[in-house]
């Protein structure tokens, strides 16, 4: 088996800058940012440690092999020859995933197919759409790559969010949008359109170095390079809490809202140093401390109601940060550039662009107010 290991993780189109941030400062060997994610190199235990620690990826995948195929009996005289019992276990099922792209072999089914018989055939593995392990297969310009997702479910699905609003942001965006911000763990946060928590409870989970996978699992249990040993000691060591005085906080118009963040915010352990209101973004007020970043995923119109009575909404923000939160930084996730706009705030050069669902959004931000 070949080491170290080509490890990839997947994020959103946009925010690969981030991620790759993210996990330099946690200690890993970045080889390569491309769009769709970040190239790693490490053993195992770094595979373990990128699902459990990052909060940015999405997905973690291993290459387990990387070979030339022109046509579907290639693919599968070398599909066949490969080592599976060193990933794979025999008695966990499989599913397999197939792409193709400018390739001699064009049809993903057939493809898929023949993976499928190689792994039922030299690994005696069973083929299930609901397996606990996905192999993925991508062939792009004749080149075939096999790899492993060691995730299972999307590493959004940190196992302690049970209510979400309408529209939500999902967890790995908003932590790379925080980072975007520049949040750094040390600073008040604050979102007064906090729909169910997401910015709050992230921000608070990242001061208090809490992992966002500790409450889940991951396919990598099902693999046959786990070792729950080796994984356990591979886990970072916790720090007791976030910053002494440091504040979270969220509000919003919808009392429903409110009461999933604090429900939210309970289970992921942060509820001391998170505090929800239900208020409209004009009665905004800012947590006890020092000045931090305020950060917001308002309606863009596209996702709930039509845009033009949003006008209003976005300028009354504005309105309230200029005259409540002077000295804080603030940043907004929208679609719009003629919605942000009307916040009246002075905003610097937007962000990438990035695919929140299907729409196309970007960060706004200021400096200090």
């Amino acid at each position: 088996m070949k080491s170290p290991l080509d490890i990839f993780l997947i994020t959103a189109p946009g925010l690969e800058h981030f991620l790759g941030e993210e996990a330099r400062a946690a200690g890993f060997t970045v080889t390569r940012i491309i769009p769709g994610g970040v190239s790693l190199k490490g053993g195992w235990p770094e595979v373990w440690r990128a699902n459990l620690e990052l909060r940015g990826a999405t997905r973690v995948l291993v290459r387990m092999a990387e070979f030339p195929a022109h046509h579907l009996s290639q693919l599968d005289k070398r599909a066949r020859k490969l080592p599976w019992s060193d990933w794979l276990r025999a008695d966990v099922p499989v599913r397999v995933e197939a792409t193709s792209r400018k390739s001699k072999i064009y049809h993903a089914g057939a493809a898929k197919e023949r993976i499928e018989t190689a792994l039922k055939a030299t690994l005696g593995a069973e083929i299930a759409e609901d397996a606990p392990v996905t192999v993925k297969l991508r062939i792009e310009d004749d080149l075939c790559t096999l790899s492993v997702d060691t995730s299972g479910a999307s590493l959004h699905k940190r196992g302690l969010k049970e209510q979400v609003n309408k529209a939500p942001l999902r967890e790995t965006l908003a932590s790379l949008f925080l980072r975007a911000a520049g949040f750094d763990g040390a600073e008040p946060v604050a979102d007064p359109m906090c729909g169910s928590g997401t910015f709050v409870i992230e921000a608070a989970e990242r001061a208090a170095g809490l992992l966002p996978g500790r409450a889940r699992g991951f396919a990598f249990e099902h693999l046959a390079t786990f070792d729950p040993g080796a994984c356990e000691a591979a886990r970072p060591a916790r720090r007791s809490g976030p910053p002494p005085g440091l504040r979270f906080a969220g509000s919003d118009r919808d009392q429903g809202a409110v009461a999933m963040s604090r429900a939210n915010a309970e289970r992921a352990g942060v509820a001391a140093f998170c505090s929800f209101a239900c208020h409209p973004v004009t009665e905004a007020a800012p947590p006890d401390g020092p000045p931090g970043l305020v950060i917001v995923n308002p309606p863009y119109g596209l996702r709930i109601g039509a845009k033009s009575p949003l006008f209003g909404l976005y300028a009354a923000f504005g309105a309230r940060m200029i005259a409540a939160f002077p000295g804080w930084r603030v940043a907004m996730v929208t679609s719009e550039a003629k919605l942000a706009r009307a916040a009246g705030l002075p905003w610097r050069k937007p962000g990438a662009i990035v695919d929140h669902g299907g729409t196309k959004v970007r960060l706004w931000q200021t400096g200090p107010l």
